[in-house]
């Protein structure tokens, strides 16, 4: 275990980047970026999607070349010769925010993958040791098997997986881990748990660059904090000398709250025959998951407890029936995005039926629907008809958004759908969804962020698979929600 402490500041910094920039053909990623990270510190890196933080932490993990600039590590200038395996021989490494398991493979066999020098005779036994070693150190009863396929697992776990197999120490020291949105799939007592074990990673003289939007993790975890706009850093200060407001601020973001953005929507509950009326496959009692027109239903509590389950549920039923609902998928790179095709052709292929003249499809359609919805969501791109996958993940994230949105669909189906997804961004397409939901629509909505379950109408909370409290926003509250997740409240 790490024993907590001061944070060891050395006055030679671990990292610095000099001068860095990077640009994707008209795309100018990475602007004469300036920053260094100190041994024994968390680095917070915060910014809008495309503001260029995960395209400096490829740089830094060698996945990237920079354009310009000089990259200092541990006082030695690596400009030239730099690439992933130097990168890992100085102890650096990164948990990027779309998983790198290879899903076919045990934990075990990933974990092998990750750590070369465990070779020979019984390297299954020393994989597996290490692997269950890491898991109990960061996440405490964590339920996950060193035989489990990467596959079968949730991926909450997957991420847990990946985040503990980053800081396995075989035969070299591991000096910083870049946690990229590392608790974007994890509720809120596995992420508490991640941040805790941070913090005695810190104190025992290891560096973190941690990169999240939420902000009360950042100011509560990190030590300093550094903003990006636009490719650049443009702030850098003690986490203490930032406020939720001056963060939001210091990114450039002039958003609502969420409290001043949905008060005042008024609940459907009482008007009309529901639209959805789902009893959860697991549900013992009569308790049905239900939602009127225009409504917002919430479905909260630990994550895998089912409420993906429900959400896949009524998607089944509402296509055998013919009535259909959009989905918008929170794990995007197996559930969401098409990745050989065009920014355009995800967005408009829920909507093809609309786009037809005669028996094809219209090409100039589908482009003027493609270019609403790049507006709309103000998804960063020169051309729609790039490739998906230049985009950043919260771009992606977006066009899923206007896909699901785009479409003809009266239901709309959220599965955590902000992962990765910045502050600024997410009160944008809230705006959105309270639009939609004015005119009509119906959203359920699973989320693994409180303040979300602030734009719902009702709110269900989810344990063992059942719907177990039925709360109206007006009751609402963070202990209500913890209560019933934890087996302490039904109703």
């Amino acid at each position: 275990m790490f024993a907590s402490a001061t944070p060891l500041i050395d006055s030679t910094p671990l990292v610095t980047f000099k001068g860095t920039g990077k640009s994707f053909g008209a795309v100018r990623a990475l602007n004469d970026v300036e920053l260094c990270v100190q041994p024994g510190e968390c680095l917070g890196l915060i910014g809008h999607n495309g503001a260029g933080k995960s395209t400096l932490m490829q740089v830094l993990a060698g996945t990237l070349a920079a354009d310009c600039g000089a990259l200092w590590i541990g006082g030695a200038d690596r400009r030239g010769d730099y690439g992933v395996q130097q990168a890992r021989q100085c102890g650096i490494r990164c948990v990027f925010q779309e998983l790198s398991l290879c899903p076919n493979l045990t934990v075990a066999e990933n974990t092998r993958l990750m750590c070369p020098s465990v070779r020979g005779f019984g390297w299954r036994r020393k994989a597996r040791a290490l692997i269950e070693a890491s898991l109990d150190e960061i996440f405490p009863g964590h339920g996950i098997a060193a035989e489990d396929v990467v596959a079968d697992l949730p991926i909450g776990k997957r991420q847990m997986v990946e985040i503990a197999r980053a800081f396995c120490q075989v035969n070299e020291q591991v000096a910083l881990v870049i946690l990229d949105e590392p608790t974007s799939s994890l509720d809120s007592r596995v992420a508490g748990q991640l941040l805790a074990f941070v913090r005695r990673f810190v104190a025992s003289g290891g560096s973190i660059i941690l990169i999240s939007h939420i902000l009360g993790e950042m100011l509560a975890t990190c030590d300093r904090i550094a903003v990006m706009r636009d490719g650049r850093v443009v702030d850098t200060r003690a986490a203490s000398g930032f406020t939720h407001a001056t963060l939001v601020e210091s990114m450039g973001s002039a958003a609502k709250g969420a409290s001043q953005q949905a008060g005042g929507f008024a609940s459907k509950r009482a008007h009309g025959s529901p639209v959805i009326d789902q009893r959860p496959a697991a549900q013992r009692d009569g308790r049905s998951v239900v939602a009127h027109r225009g409504e917002i239903v919430g479905l909260a509590g630990l994550a895998g407890h089912g409420q993906s389950q429900l959400l896949t549920q009524v998607l089944r039923q509402r296509i055998k029936a013919g009535t259909g609902a959009a989905l918008v998928a929170g794990d995007r790179q197996t559930d969401g995005v098409f990745p050989l095709w065009s920014i355009a052709e995800n967005i408009t292929i829920s909507s093809l039926s609309q786009l037809k003249r005669g028996s094809l499809i219209n090409p100039g359609a589908s482009a003027a629907m493609a270019a609403q919805w790049q507006q709309r969501m103000a998804i960063r791109t020169p051309d729609m008809s790039n490739g998906i996958l230049s985009l950043s993940g919260g771009n992606q994230q977006k066009a899923l958004f206007a896909r699901a949105l785009g479409s003809s669909s009266d239901v709309i189906l959220m599965d955590d759908p902000m992962r990765g997804v910045d502050v600024g961004t997410k009160r944008e397409v809230y705006s959105i969804i309270l639009e939609e939901a004015a005119r009509g629509r119906t959203f359920i909505w699973y989320t693994t962020e409180l303040e979300e379950l602030d734009y719902c109408d009702h709110i269900y909370v989810f344990r063992d698979g059942q719907a177990v409290v039925d709360l109206p926003r007006d009751e609402l509250s963070e202990e209500r929600i913890l209560r019933g997740s934890f087996a302490e409240e039904s109703a």
